[in-house]
């Protein structure tokens, strides 16, 4: 392989050159032995094939009809709620978003447990989906309805009942255990106190996540407002001290070429990855990032002045998206939409409220979303409500960004043979080149965390083998990976690293999750493509 490209014959390409292009990515120009490239390739795996081979592969299913998947990031709602970062990398992190979203964190993850996350949703048990709730079925709770009844006087469980417990003989029992002589038990008392759930939430919530507006007019989430995110960032830059001459960072007309890290310093990598805020549109997030992964070309990236300089006074930027008319609901006539870089702003952290880039720098992800939610909508204003994404069709969602026709595969209906066919062979190199999203389902036992979430939606990215072992390469667009050791599946690897999988140098690996494809086809309701 060529190592510098002085070396290059005449007129041939950069290959560098040719996968920043394709990618939107810069990369290392190390050199690499041609030792390293060679003996790449895998062994067949041995797997049982429950259907006859077809040059076409498996026919796709019938859409399915209101489809409502989402689940809002716990992290981004509970950093809204407080003003403050969380760690995302430490365990006390599971016990903070615990205490703010009034939930045990083993409970968060499930639709039976009728937790925040999943606000404005119902569970349909029968056929483990969500259905929606109205705004006649919401309820908004105050101060007083969170108050709880002072325990320090119970000397005895019937003194229980005197404080509001009803029928304590009957009360599930949560976790029940003897030490040292003394039984210790975890009972469920909601008929002694209220806390925030899937239908009674505080206002807060219920004004930066829920579509359902107890006051008209122009939405802005609480302790927020609506900013240039273009200027905010040359305002953190300076109240952070992290850019020393301000005025020669004003002189570069593209901040795409500064980006600012985790930890507050300029990187060289440039990880612009969409995460999801605090609201539930992971259906979204997870098709915009499904787009992105597949063909980094057909996002629009580019941003552009309204007219130009007159004077002193520059025009706004704008960003034009367009979109595709696929029917049903979350839908709108093919057209393109151009939005301005105003979005909700925290103000206590300057940080996006809903989606933005995993390095926290990146502007497209967040305009993409406010483009999508006008598009929808059909409204004019450049403040568009962005929580009436509150749910949605991640498969259609890709379809409707990239133009392309959705296929949606049922687990139950495919074996794990042919799940895993459909992602090889929408994949080059183990990595997807059309944009596939899969999605859970609303309820299940192995629920049990952030790493797999009940009725959420994820992005496919691509397949691995290891041995004998057939995985599919997922992101949850909470961009989040659990510090090890908070929870464990069976057949899932919780940290995907380049040596694993190698198209994971190309990303962000927060949230990047691989699944042997039994678990896969145990743990996720469909699949789907659009091309």
């Amino acid at each position: 392989m060529v190592s510098n490209t002085k070396d290059l014959p005449a007129g041939a390409i950069d290959p560098y050159a040719l996968i920043e292009a394709l990618t939107g990515r810069k990369i290392e120009r190390r050199s690499m032995s041609s030792d390293a490239l060679q003996g790449d390739y895998d062994d067949l795996v041995d797997m049982k094939h429950d259907s006859a081979l077809s040059s076409k592969g498996p026919t796709p299913d019938n859409p399915p009809k209101d489809l409502h998947v989402g689940c809002i990031n716990p992290y981004a709602l509970a950093e809204a709620l407080i003003g403050r970062k969380i760690d995302r990398c430490s365990l006390s992190s599971a016990r903070i978003i615990s205490d703010v979203l009034q939930t045990d964190y083993d409970e968060l993850f499930d639709m039976k447990h009728n937790s925040v996350l999943f606000a404005g949703l119902k569970l349909n048990r029968e056929e483990r989906k969500a259905e929606e709730f109205n705004d006649k079925d919401m309820g908004i709770l105050n101060e007083r309805d969170l108050e709880t009844p002072d325990l320090s006087r119970v000397k005895k469980v019937n003194d229980l009942e005197k404080l509001g417990m009803k029928d304590i003989s009957d009360t599930e029992v949560k976790m029940a255990r003897m030490q040292n002589g003394k039984l210790r038990l975890v009972l469920y008392a909601h008929s002694m106190g209220k806390k925030v759930s899937n239908r009674e939430v505080t206002m807060s919530v219920n004004e930066l996540a829920l579509p359902f507006r107890k006051q008209k007019g122009q939405w802005t989430p609480p302790n927020s407002s609506w900013r240039d995110m273009y200027e905010t960032f040359y305002q953190c830059a300076a109240n952070k001290r992290m850019v020393p001459d301000l005025d020669r960072l004003r002189m570069v007309t593209d901040l795409d070429r500064f980006h600012i890290g985790r930890d507050n310093c300029m990187t060289k990598n440039k990880f612009d990855d969409p995460v999801q805020g605090a609201t539930s549109n992971s259906w979204l997030i997870a098709a915009i990032f499904s787009v992105f992964w597949a063909d980094p070309s057909i996002i629009n990236r580019c941003t552009r002045a309204l007219g130009h300089q007159s004077g002193k006074e520059e025009k706004k930027r704008t960003l034009a998206v367009k979109f595709h008319d696929k029917g049903g609901q979350n839908n709108a006539h093919t057209g393109t939409i151009e939005v301005n870089y105003e979005i909700p702003i925290n103000n206590s952290d300057d940080q996006p409220l809903y989606a933005h880039s995993s390095d926290g720098c990146e502007i497209w992800p967040s305009l993409y979303e406010k483009a999508f939610t006008k598009w929808i909508t059909g409204g004019s204003s450049d403040r568009p409500d962005i929580t009436q994404t509150h749910n949605g069709d991640p498969i259609k969602a890709m379809a409707q960004i990239n133009g392309r026709e959705p296929q949606y595969f049922f687990t139950e209906k495919h074996p794990a043979s042919e799940l895993v066919g459909v992602v090889r062979s929408c994949s080059v190199n183990f990595k997807t080149i059309q944009p596939m999203c899969a999605y859970t389902y609303a309820t299940g036992d192995m629920y049990r965390g952030s790493n797999l979430v009940a009725n959420h939606a994820y992005s496919v990215l691509g397949w691995t083998s290891t041995g004998q072992n057939l995985y599919i390469i997922v992101r949850n667009p909470f961009g989040v990976t659990e510090p090890a050791g908070l929870t464990s599946y069976p057949g899932l690897v919780d940290r995907v690293e380049p040596e694993f999988w190698r198209p994971a140098s190309l990303l962000d690996c927060g949230g990047v999750l691989a699944l042997e494809v039994s678990s896969f086809k145990q743990f996720f309701a469909c699949i789907g493509v659009a091309k």
